[in-house]
């Protein structure tokens, strides 16, 4: 499994809004994510920071966006700092430190 973490910026008084429309994700959206092989994608907030934490089962394949997420990207603009564009600025979080259960020594 391939993990990925960014940062992105909500702009001031978009948090509800950025929230709503999440609550409202679009059908084709998380089919797209599906296609693509992401398992687990969540979006944290804290003030006007987003953490964003996405599992994927396969490494990402770096070619054109998806016109679907082009659109989203469009329409979540207004919320959010983004390129010109429209897509989110997101920063790359380096992994320092990981603590899998599943990986400890088992008694025997």
């Amino acid at each position: 499994m391939n993990r990925r973490v960014w940062l992105m910026t909500l702009k001031p008084g978009c948090e509800a809004e950025y929230k709503a429309r999440h609550d409202a994700i679009w059908p084709e959206l998380l089919d797209l994510m599906a296609a693509n092989g992401i398992r687990d994608f969540t979006i944290h907030r804290h003030d006007l920071m987003l953490i964003a934490v996405q599992d994927r089962d396969m490494p990402q394949v770096t070619s054109e966006p998806d016109p679907v997420q082009w659109r989203w990207w469009a329409a979540m603009e207004s919320l959010m700092e983004c390129h010109p564009d429209t897509r989110p600025i997101q920063i790359e979080v380096e992994d320092v430190f990981a603590f899998h259960s599943d990986k400890l020594a088992k008694e025997p």
